[in-house]
């Protein structure tokens, strides 16, 4: 079992969606962590711990691009079935990043801007 913890592995403060709008974004944090621990997890057929206690609260738009964007990058069940999120400050958070997973292709979604 691997275990990503935002607040000691990325940050206590994490930022908004897209790298362009600063530092700790969903975005960066999706791409230069997450991807590659998700990755390595598949790899090894083992699930992928999300501890999201210790920081300083989420953006929705962090949590929707880092997850939603994976799982619009990789299969959606995939996803679902490898990462496992704890959170004992916030639990409402988990079925949030789940919806987001979920719904990330959804065809009524915004398009992402660059």
């Amino acid at each position: 079992m691997m275990t990503i913890n935002i607040c000691r592995d990325f940050t206590e403060t994490p930022g908004a969606r897209y790298k362009s709008e600063g530092e700790f974004s969903g975005e960066e944090f999706r791409d230069d962590l997450l991807k590659h621990k998700y990755l390595e997890a598949r790899a090894r057929n083992e699930k992928l711990i999300i501890e999201l206690d210790g920081g300083y609260g989420y953006a929705t738009s962090f949590l929707e691009e880092a997850f939603g964007g994976l799982a619009r990058m990789y299969p959606q069940n995939e996803v679902l079935d490898t990462l496992s999120f704890v959170s004992n400050d916030e639990p409402s958070l988990i079925k949030e990043i789940n919806e987001y997973i979920i719904h990330a292709n959804d065809k009524k979604k915004k398009k992402r801007k660059h």
